[in-house]
Parts: structure tokens; sequence; C-alpha cells
């Protein structure tokens, strides 16, 4: 969590978790917390690797049918796994909103079996 101090002003944002928060009227010393659109950042930056990912693999993969789908899941998941970083990035990104998060960021026909993948790797991996 990254909290940031502040002196003199008369309202303040406290973070309560499960995206909310509070305004707070005070004076003196209080703590701002960015933690939440820091995770949201992470989130938002995995779910675009994953994306520009997916449609490299357009490039050698066809989409067309289920097994093809699959396929392109199948591989996006090797390479996010053999990419530490990225790997990182994104079991933190499922710490922060789940699998389910990404959907809103993921359009490509074998977005839906690389959220199940993801889905599995929660459970799994305890995230």
């Amino acid at each position: 969590m990254s909290e940031q101090q502040r002196q003199g002003s008369q309202y303040y944002f406290k973070y309560n978790g499960n995206n909310s928060g509070s305004i707070i009227q005070g004076e003196g010393n209080y703590q701002e917390t960015n933690t939440y659109a820091s995770e949201k950042k992470n989130l938002n930056q995995a779910a675009q690797e994953i994306q520009g990912l997916l449609e490299q693999l357009d490039n050698s993969y066809l989409t067309n049918t289920y097994f093809e789908k699959v396929k392109v899941a199948e591989e996006a998941i090797k390479r996010i796994e053999s990419n530490p970083k990225l790997y990182q990035r994104v079991l933190s990104a499922l710490k922060t909103g789940g699998a389910q998060a990404f959907e809103q960021f993921l359009n490509h026909p074998a977005a839906s079996f690389v959220i199940g993948a993801l889905e599995d790797w929660q459970k799994s991996k305890g995230t």
C-alpha cells in the first residue's frame, strides 16, 4: 500500500476497501491511500498485455472453432507463465479483481477460455 502524508487540508479521502471510501473533514495530518488506483492500474496493464498477446497470436492461429479458441488460450497461458514479470502482474491483478474483472478488458474470441484458465489459477494458486 502506498500512503502519503499531507498537512493542512480540510478534507481528505479515506479508502475503506471494496471500491468505497469516505470524504472526511479535518485539520492537521492525514493519510491519503492510493492503493485502489494503483491496483486498478495494475489490472488494466495486465489485461492490456493479455489482449496484445491474444492479438499477436491471431497471426499464427485461427479462432473460428471451439478447439481453435482453446488452442489460442492454451498458448496465451503458456506465454504468460513463461514471462515472470507478466505472470506476477497477472497474479497480482487476480488478487485485486479476480478473473472476472478481466472480462471488461478482454475483447477476443478466445477471451472466455483465457478467463477460465485465470479462474483456475486463482483457485489453484490461492490468490
